[in-house]
């Protein structure tokens, strides 16, 4: 009988077999994904790319609070029939101040990583309000209590602070003021506000 190799060894013995696929797939990962954050393109912000607003920030927060990302992606792919439709292809330096990432993965509806400044206030508050009014095929719900509902003030300011832990470069000055830019506005406005800054950096570089 043949002298049995490591090959057929580890073949035959199952845990050792996969102990041993999880530390080719640890490895693997590691020379994947730890090169990432020592590279300039994937860690610095593209030109011209700010850091939200405090009314943007909110409006960001009612996006993920309403369940958006389940309908919506904010990642462009590169390829023709993406571009073609949406626009320049998405780049990690865009994503820089996001936390946590918009990407999303499936697209009931259209990709939202370009959709700043594509179209008006009036056409983005129509929309929300009662989505068939300006799409007729949309299938999208209504979202017309965002009009109503304010923003709550005192918590802006908090919301900076943490994101500036995390290397969001909100100044002093930024937090300071936030409660009084978001003081009195609504749900709406600061959802609008949002979108129409989706992109924008790479759009006009």
């Amino acid at each position: 009988m043949a002298e049995q190799t490591f090959h057929d060894k580890v073949e035959q013995n199952v845990p050792l077999l996969v102990i041993l696929v999880i530390l080719v797939i640890s490895v693997a990962g590691l020379v994947e994904i730890v090169p990432l954050f020592f590279q300039r393109s994937t860690t610095e912000p593209v030109a011209g790319l700010n850091p939200y607003t405090a009314l943007q920030l909110e409006g960001r927060d009612v996006y993920i609070r309403e369940g958006c990302y389940n309908c919506h992606s904010q990642m462009i792919r590169p390829f023709r029939a993406e571009t073609e439709r949406y626009g320049h292809y998405s780049v990690a330096g865009e994503y820089v101040y996001d936390h946590p990432f918009q990407w999303g993965s499936k697209r009931t509806g259209p990709d939202l990583a370009r959709v700043g400044g594509r179209y008006s206030d009036d056409w983005h508050r129509l929309h929300l309000v009662q989505p068939r009014d300006v799409v007729p095929d949309s299938n999208m719900p209504g979202y017309p209590w965002l009009a109503d509902r304010k923003i709550d003030e005192a918590v802006t300011p908090r919301k900076m602070v943490a994101l500036r832990r995390v290397g969001v470069p909100y100044t002093d000055e930024q937090i300071e003021q936030a409660s009084e830019e978001v003081s009195g506005k609504t749900e709406m406005e600061a959802m609008i506000a949002y979108l129409q800054v989706l992109g924008i950096a790479v759009k006009t570089r």
